[in-house]
């Protein structure tokens, strides 16, 4: 339907990390050859592991430009969870080494963003873009928790990933916050120092 409209280069954004407890919240665009598709694209909350890391190489290896915007958990907390991810958005439509005629945004629009933007509802399941850059942003931030899960094996991040799970809670009640926890999102619950 864009595309009919005269829009050619066309860059699919979608963030992961809006909900959990600790870690960045990040964004994707992802601007893809025109009928260029791939089976099994779909909402990266949809698809397993695996079949993830088998669609992010693929995508990878075949997208015209890639763009990542991830904000920290420090930023998340001075601005809020929205404003970051505006922000990681527009970081990651710069990131892009080609200019698009038209955003393809799930669910939001982009405040102060120049560019023309189409907002579509469940878009990480009605556009290819949208869809591929879901599973762009999840599989980095995955990747980026597993490496947390090294610094701080006792809190589970690469099971979790920074969401709000028993194990996370009970790990924070026994060890406290530490840095990359979004201490907005923990109220007074667990308004203990961190380490």
């Amino acid at each position: 339907e864009i595309r009919k409209k005269g829009y050619r280069i066309l860059a699919g954004i979608d963030e992961v990390g809006r909900g959990p407890l600790a870690g960045p919240v990040l964004a994707a665009a992802v601007v893809l050859p025109e009928y260029w598709t791939l089976e099994g694209v779909d909402d990266s909350k949809k698809l397993s592991e695996k079949k993830r890391n088998s669609l992010y190489k693929e995508i990878s290896e075949n997208a015209i430009s890639i763009g990542i915007g991830c904000i920290s958990e420090e930023i998340i907390d001075r601005i809020n969870i929205l404003q970051a991810t505006y922000q990681a958005m527009n970081e990651a439509v710069a990131q892009l080494n080609i200019q698009p005629d038209c955003l393809l945004i799930d669910a939001v629009r982009l405040p102060q963003c120049p560019l023309k933007q189409e907002s579509i509802i469940k878009g990480d399941s009605k556009s290819f873009s949208i869809a591929a850059a879901s599973i762009i942003a999840k599989v980095t931030r995955d990747a980026m928790m597993c490496q947390y899960d090294k610094e701080y094996p006792e809190y589970g991040f690469a099971k979790h990933k920074g969401y709000g799970t028993r194990v996370h809670y009970e790990a924070l009640k026994a060890y406290g916050p530490w840095p990359i926890h979004r201490k907005s999102f923990l109220g007074s619950k667990h308004s203990i120092e961190s380490h």
